[in-house]
């Protein structure tokens, strides 16, 4: 098995151009062998956000005045470098999120490519003249920077949710403060690390670590934040929102999710459990659009149930690091506990238990679990409720408008897939799913870079994420009136 060196870093703040110890430290340690520490890092408190706040207000005003080239050329730098160290990015992501290794680089690829799309958008922020209704006046409607922009990222996509909040924020012109999760602070000072080289005003980015409740909570109240793009779980989401909004700050929130994976009885049964498989169980079921309630019509409830029972049984779980692992670890005590205690409820219900859910041991101690499978009803939790990790429920539809009835049947509303060979079934489906993306005959966990990202009810506040629709949220529109 192919074992990192038993590297530690040592993740520091970066905050006005500087890198600044922290008033207390803590410890990340690898999820597939806990005995391994992968960064020794510095923690913030509410003072030392407030001087990277300040910093981000001060150096706005000339990075907002730069030229699109200049910003252009910065974040294609950053791509760049993130690019040429995928590998050791990836490595450095599975071992502190555990990820298995081949998922970690592609995430780190995918951070450089989201940098270098966004070089490209600093060149295309543009605007528009519109005829005036009055003789002799000129209106052109522009998009300027919104300010100071904290960033709040979680710990399941490390590099690449920062890449896309960060790219953009600093495209469009605005200062940055940015706060990655607890859990994965290495990869945020990775990322940092490779920005404070791109010759940014001392200022502009500045990157600050710790807990929620303090260094977080920092963010959403301060006065010179104009703008907070937050996301982690729905719970916290709607108190950053209460927060924010108490002050008149520009919010955007990307929370839970809870989707459905429908599979009609025309739907080519391998490729409906691939999709399955690979939504609900891929990257340990830690993804917003991981598809847990899978949804088949009655005509092939019983071939999918049994298919995807076999295809389950063969998935490897272990260390992220391992040539061949299918699901790595948990990403900490926390949340494995909080998986088997909804195994151990969906049980309670009456849910009925199909295979899976069990504690492994492997030859390194980590948080490892087998992907679980349960048959319920929509009324029970295991139905309702996110429990992102490993773990999915099949609820029986009696046709293809009850299955669409089931999947609506949520709080949550980020993404809905559909198998079937049904262009109509299709097509309605995508019509009248109410989320904020679709998937026809691919799995829900699985987006590009260059569209929009986003969901609506619970799942998504605010502007949409990625993509050209990023600027919506990192500008302000102005409109300008002149007479010629």
């Amino acid at each position: 098995m192919k074992r990192s060196p038993e590297v530690q870093l040592s993740a520091r703040h970066y905050i006005n151009g500087r890198w600044e110890t922290g008033v207390t430290s803590g410890q990340s340690t690898n999820p597939s062998d806990l005995r391994e520490t992968v960064a020794e890092y510095a923690r913030a408190d509410r003072s030392q956000t407030d001087l990277a706040v300040r910093a981000a207000a001060d150096a706005f005003r000339a990075w907002s005045m730069t030229t699109p080239q200049r910003r252009a050329d910065a974040l294609d730098q950053i791509g760049s470098e993130i690019l040429a160290r995928k590998d050791e990015l990836g490595l450095l992501l599975a071992r502190e999120e555990g990820k298995t290794l081949p998922e970690a680089v592609a995430e780190a690829a995918r951070a450089g490519q989201i940098f270098k799309f966004f070089a490209g958008e600093a060149l295309r922020v543009g605007g528009e003249t519109i005829a005036s209704l009055r003789p002799g006046v000129h209106v052109d409607v522009t998009r300027e920077p919104v300010g100071v922009a904290g960033l709040i990222t979680p710990w399941n996509f490390p590099l690449a949710i920062p890449a896309w909040k960060i790219a953009p924020a600093l495209a469009c012109g605005n200062a940055v403060v940015f706060k990655p999760s607890e859990l994965v602070p290495a990869c945020g000072w990775a990322l940092a690390e490779i920005i404070s080289r791109a010759a940014l005003p001392a200022g502009t980015f500045n990157l600050v670590m710790g807990s929620g409740r303090e260094v977080g909570q920092a963010l959403v109240e301060h006065p010179l934040v104009d703008a907070i793009s937050f996301t982690g779980s729905a719970a916290t989401g709607e108190r950053v929102l209460q927060a924010a909004a108490a002050r008149r700050a520009k919010v955007q929130l990307e929370m839970g999710g809870k989707n459905p994976l429908v599979v009609l009885a025309d739907a080519d049964l391998e490729l409906a459990v691939d999709c399955a498989v690979q939504g609900a169980y891929f990257s340990t079921g830690q993804r917003c659009t991981a598809s847990s309630r899978l949804i088949v019509e009655t005509p092939l409830h019983d071939a999918f149930v049994a298919r995807l029972k076999q295809r389950m049984a063969a998935l490897k779980v272990g260390h992220a690091l391992e040539p061949g692992i299918d699901i790595g670890p948990v990403v900490d005590r926390a949340q494995l506990e909080a998986n088997i205690a909804a195994i151990a409820s969906a049980r309670e219900e009456g849910a009925e238990h199909v295979c899976g859910g069990d504690l492994l041991q492997r030859p390194s101690e980590g948080h490892f679990m087998s992907p679980a499978l349960f048959m319920a009803r929509p009324t029970h939790r295991i139905a309702r409720d996110e429990v992102f990790g490993p773990v999915a429920c099949v609820l029986r539809a009696d046709d293809a408008e009850h299955a669409l009835a089931l999947a609506n049947d949520t709080p949550y509303g980020l993404c809905a897939g559909i198998c079937t060979n049904s262009l109509r079934h299709a097509m309605h489906f995508r019509r009248h799913a109410r989320v904020g993306m679709t998937m026809v005959n691919l799995p829900t966990a699985g987006i590009d870079y260059h569209v929009p990202f986003g969901g609506r009810k619970a799942s998504s506040y605010g502007a949409r994420e990625q993509g050209r629709h990023a600027a919506e949220f990192y500008t302000t529109v102005k409109t300008g009136y002149m007479r010629a």
